[in-house]
């Protein structure tokens, strides 16, 4: 019986965590709610497009530094192209990503 809940338990969570939409992002994959906590942060740092490339840069730096920051992104500030990254994943609008309308998004 003991066997049974357990595999009962595994199957479960292994639906659950396939079931969870990915954003992806060149070599990198990250999970909608991750993506949907640094947009909230980038929107609370007033990262705009109309900024000189240097201060987002800047900005970016001051997210990666965010306590709140996601953990699937720390590995990620510590490489060259994160600013990239982030401006990127800041521009997808995860509204259509849940209903799998954006190319970068998987797992629906």
């Amino acid at each position: 019986m003991k066997t049974i809940i357990s595999i009962s338990l595994l199957l479960t969570a292994l639906f659950l965590v396939s079931e969870t939409v990915q954003v992806q992002d060149g070599e990198y994959s990250f999970s909608s709610d991750s993506v949907r906590v640094l947009q909230s942060l980038l929107d609370k740092s007033s990262v705009s497009k109309k900024q000189n490339p240097h201060l987002i840069k800047t900005s970016y730096a001051a997210v990666c530094g965010n306590p709140t920051l996601p953990q699937e992104f720390i590995e990620l500030c510590h490489k060259s192209d994160y600013a990239l990254v982030f401006s990127r994943l800041a521009k997808i609008n995860m509204d259509i990503c849940d209903i799998c309308g954006f190319a970068a998004c998987t797992g629906c």
